[in-house]
């Protein structure tokens, strides 16, 4: 299904004036860009008139739909009411300490301060400025090291690009130095033969304890991780692995910070992913839901210990010297505000849970019926379909038929947007989705695997 391709198209237009992130370039040499021009529901429409499902909620974040009356209600009245501010000098909008004070009242601590930015990659750029500036106040100015595993994902700016355990951040000559990478603990990967999932996760403790040995546990500023690999390729957490980390962290004194930009409010069943794996961290990570993607926000929000240790170091200093023009902005407030109401207490995240099995089990029907696919991985309303040529060997696909863009391109054909991630595809479905809108999410799916996997047998 080409788009149109003459030089006034939206589709020429957008290849002479825009650059795509994370694109993969033939396609849209091949097809063109998909331009949109509304949504309803989980539903997206381009400018043609198509419709398609999309599976990837926007870009995991647009869980309550694309067209939701009370979000969009909750902008137009705040900027009615004050349309813009920031967090800086002592200055906030009350809606904004309502939503620190909503953010601490669901969080896993009992007490906590939460910091804002625009996004999850500043987030967590934040945080690493945040360990770093209490490593130089308290006298500990070697505390630096980052710790976060391969496959990994935290964002794109330069520190946080760093904390990706992605290779082609080669190309912009990062990692920075400090930054460290270990296994990603997905046991169908990386496990070896005849090891089983008990014996893998001890075996990534023992890594991470060998690593503190060698680089020293007074040089690492903190362990940062996704409860569950989102941007990985969807990647849950071998049986028992939080448990068996935390514990040498914390005799080590070295923070566990909880990435939930994906994984919180709600996408893996339970509030937080922390929730869902059975672990307390000393920070939280979050954004995309937290504002079910009306408005771009994202925020550091720290656990008691870290609370007191940056309260401190502040004071120390008399103030803490970061911010950006936009934190705490008031329609990013008043917008999270409504969407933790429609997540926690209007019903979202019980659709989850209530939607949950259904979509495991016919994601693990297709899987059956299909046997390229190897692996069928997830939680919640976030899952995988791991592509392979061969899957009694789990041998993948060579490279240069890029299986997971060709089954994305198939769907896209068929109304469905899913996202190819390595060789598998991915999907994260709005919260609203419907038991109709689920059978037509897997009968795409069902269709389009059923036509790649037959032209390249």
């Amino acid at each position: 299904m080409p788009d149109d391709h003459t030089p006034q198209s939206w589709e020429a237009r957008a290849n002479a004036y825009s650059l795509y992130g994370f694109t993969d370039l033939p396609t849209i040499k091949d097809r063109g860009a998909v331009v949109l021009t509304h949504g309803e529901g989980p539903y997206v429409f381009d400018v043609h008139g198509r419709k398609y499902l999309d599976a990837n909620s926007g870009l995991w974040n647009m869980v309550a739909g694309f067209d939701h009356p009370g979000l969009a209600e909750a902008a137009k009245a705040q900027y009615d009411r004050f349309p813009g501010y920031h967090a800086f000098f002592g200055r906030m909008a009350d809606k904004t300490v309502e939503l620190s004070e909503r953010l601490i009242e669901v969080s896993p601590f009992e007490r906590g301060k939460v910091f804002y930015t625009n996004s999850g990659s500043e987030a967590n750029d934040t945080l690493v400025k945040m360990l770093w500036f209490l490593g130089h106040v308290e006298g500990q100015p070697q505390r630096r090291k980052i710790l976060t595993r391969k496959n990994a994902y935290h964002g794109v700016t330069a520190v946080s690009a760093s904390m990706t355990g992605k290779p082609y951040n080669s190309v912009f000559g990062l990692p920075l130095d400090g930054f460290l990478h270990l296994t990603c603990p997905h046991y169908w990967c990386e496990g070896h033969d005849g090891e089983t999932e008990e014996q893998f996760t001890a075996r990534l403790a023992q890594e991470l304890e060998d690593t503190i040995a060698r680089e020293g546990a007074d040089t690492i500023a903190a362990f940062v991780a996704e409860p569950v690999m989102g941007a990985g390729g969807v990647i849950p957490p071998s049986e028992g692995y939080f448990q068996a980390i935390q514990p040498i962290l914390k005799r080590h004194g070295i923070p566990l910070v909880s990435d939930e930009v994906i994984c919180g409010f709600g996408r893996t069943g339970g509030l937080w992913g922390c929730d869902t794996y059975g672990f307390t961290p000393d920070a939280i990570i979050s954004s995309k839901n937290l504002t079910a993607g009306y408005f771009p926000m994202g925020a550091v929000i720290l656990g008691p210990e870290l609370t007191d240790r940056l309260q401190a170091a502040s004071e120390a200093v008399e103030e803490f010297p970061h911010g950006f023009t936009a934190s705490g902005h008031p329609v990013g407030s008043a917008v999270a505000l409504k969407a933790i109401e429609l997540i926690v207490d209007g019903g979202l995240i019980d659709r989850v849970r209530e939607m949950t099995p259904k979509l495991e089990q016919g994601l693990r029907d297709l899987a059956a019926k299909h046997p390229n696919i190897g692996e069928t991985r997830g939680v919640g309303f976030m899952w995988a379909l791991e592509a392979v040529q061969d899957a009694t060997t789990k041998a993948p696909f060579p490279p240069e038929l890029s299986i997971s863009e060709q089954i994305a391109n198939a769907c896209t054909d068929r109304g469905l947007i899913c996202r190819p991630l390595g060789q598998a595809i991915v999907l994260c479905p709005p919260f609203i989705l419907t038991d109709d809108q689920l059978d037509e999410l897997l009968a795409k799916l069902d269709d389009a695997l059923e036509a790649v996997f037959a032209a390249v047998a």
